[in-house]
């Protein structure tokens, strides 16, 4: 069975939460159970001392009646907690008690606070006050705490007339107090149950902030990129990952996004040299097969109209037959063309001089067209790896294609020329650094051309002038310049015109020549 991350991050991060809370709640309440035992035992040694001072006046006296009737009221009142008072020797035995029928009795040495003094041998007044205190299950069930204190054996002791005692003998016998240890039990079973609840809460609490963060940080983002990978796997390449945040994964999408664009980019080019490629095969066949038969008709209507020069209505008819001709063999020569295309001759190029030759064989159809054109070239551009001839069909290409956009009603045509870089290679994005190069704009105040064909602008016969265009301009150009190493791309609105912008390398790095920060000054002709 499969877990998700995100489950898996919830439960590790659950239980290792939940064993340090679990961890410190043992070791608070434990410290919290030994401080309030320890603050019992000075309170119950506190008790004993005022016992001993109130009950000292009567053992010297030798007032047993007294002794005893204190003793016994002070078991009896149970104040401070107090259960069972007694005095007993230093045999054991018990000589006063709050409970008459244990007087006369002994207890066991091995047991209860005796052991600490006769196992080891050690002076009763060098023992702590922890050392003379034992804890230990009553006849009720509950707890309780017996702490003893020494009765030493005083100078007046041993002086008295009416108990004397030995000068040697160093102590008359221990007071024992036993204390009920009920309330701290309640509190530390309060205690206890709180640091539970509360470890609970913290645990849960905490679960909960880290299923929200969880959720936020991983499992949507991790959604995302499964979702956007599927998507890319099934052959969408047009719905990019939204904006994840600023994390790792947010740049992790941010990577698939223009990974995306870029294989998108990379698919068309591909499908579109596919094309070129069938569209080319295709072209070559018909175009070889249909130019030998056009030639022949060509010569014998030039003849026939040499021939009938003096019957005007056939010469006519034969100048449409000659023209017509002509044009299908124009058409012909670019099919062989696109079907054909000669590799470049690449040797440094002026983009400016290219751009200017192309403005030379257009302008006197631009005059007519009554299109105004405007060059804004970059002076001292560097030099281009470029073959000439083909860059200048390029450019004549696209100016005749903005004429035509333009129409019999006039406007004007802007061309420019400048630096630019190219991306590097995707994966590629740390190692190498952007790459210089030259770009050349064409730009009209025409048509435009409608989002939905902008997709189809470079396939081959697809055209947007009806019967006046073959189709095949922009496909040449566009394999033209991506032979060269370069791009070309078209933004257009309808009713607002369109440029198209072509991006070749340079043939070394701009550095050594250098690029201006600002055009020259746009030139009208």
């Amino acid at each position: 069975m499969r877990t998700r991350i995100g489950t898996r991050l919830i439960l590790g991060a659950g239980l290792s939460a939940a064993g340090v809370i679990g961890i410190m709640a043992v070791v608070t309440v434990r410290e919290q159970a030994r401080q309030l035992l320890l603050e019992r035992t000075r309170t119950a040694n506190q008790l004993s001392g005022t016992i001993q001072r109130s009950t000292h006046f009567d053992m010297l006296e030798n007032r047993r009646d007294d002794l005893h009737r204190q003793i016994r009221d002070i078991g009896t009142l149970r104040q401070e907690g107090i259960r069972k008072v007694r005095i007993f020797n230093k045999e054991g035995r018990i000589m006063y008690s709050s409970e008459p029928e244990e007087i006369g009795t002994s207890v066991n040495l091995k047991a209860e606070a005796c052991y600490a003094c006769h196992a080891e041998g050690r002076p009763l007044e060098h023992l702590d006050i922890q050392q003379r205190a034992r804890i230990f299950r009553g006849p009720e069930g509950g707890r309780l705490l017996g702490i003893i204190n020494p009765i030493p054996n005083e100078p007046s002791c041993s002086t008295a007339a009416c108990h004397a005692h030995s000068p040697s003998q160093r102590f008359l016998g221990v007071l024992d107090v036993n204390v009920s240890l009920d309330e701290v039990d309640r509190a530390i079973a309060q205690n206890r149950s709180l640091m539970m609840m509360s470890a609970v809460a913290a645990v849960l609490a905490v679960s909960l902030i880290l299923w929200w963060l969880n959720r936020r940080l991983v499992v949507r983002p991790v959604a995302a990129l499964v979702a956007g990978t599927q998507r890319v796997g099934e052959g969408n390449l047009s719905t990019p990952i939204p904006f994840l945040g600023r994390h790792e994964l947010g740049t992790l999408a941010k990577a698939f996004n223009d990974m995306v664009a870029r294989l998108a980019d990379t698919q068309r080019q591909l499908a579109q040299a596919d094309k070129l490629a069938s569209v080319g095969r295709l072209a070559a066949g018909i175009a070889h097969e249909i130019n030998n038969p056009l030639t022949g008709v060509l010569s014998y209507a030039s003849l026939l109209r040499k021939r009938l020069e003096a019957d005007a209505a056939t010469r006519e008819d034969l100048d449409v037959i000659v023209r017509e001709t002509v044009r299908c063999r124009g058409i012909i020569r670019e099919l062989l063309d696109f079907a054909r295309p000669v590799p470049p001759s690449r040797k440094p190029v002026d983009f400016n001089e290219v751009a200017r030759r192309a403005v030379a064989v257009v302008m006197a159809q631009l005059h007519l067209s009554q299109v105004r054109l405007v060059l804004d070239l970059t002076d001292t551009l560097p030099q281009a790896l470029a073959d000439p001839n083909q860059l200048q069909q390029v450019v004549v290409n696209l100016l005749l294609n903005a004429a035509d956009a333009i129409g019999d009603e006039g406007g004007t045509i802007t061309l420019r020329t400048g630096p630019c870089t190219f991306p590097p290679a995707v994966g590629q994005e740390e190692a190498v650094a952007p790459r210089p190069g030259l770009s050349l704009s064409v730009e009209d105040t025409g048509c435009g051309i409608a989002q939905e064909d902008l997709p189809r602008l470079f396939e081959p016969f697809f055209s947007t002038k009806g019967n006046r265009g073959t189709g095949l301009g922009l496909a040449v150009t566009w394999g033209l310049v991506e032979g060269h190493g370069g791009t070309i791309d078209v933004q257009s609105e309808p009713g607002a015109g369109s440029r198209f912008t072509v991006r070749i390398p340079l043939a070394q790095d701009p550095s050594a020549t250098g690029i201006p920060d600002s055009p020259s000054n746009p030139e009208v002709l």
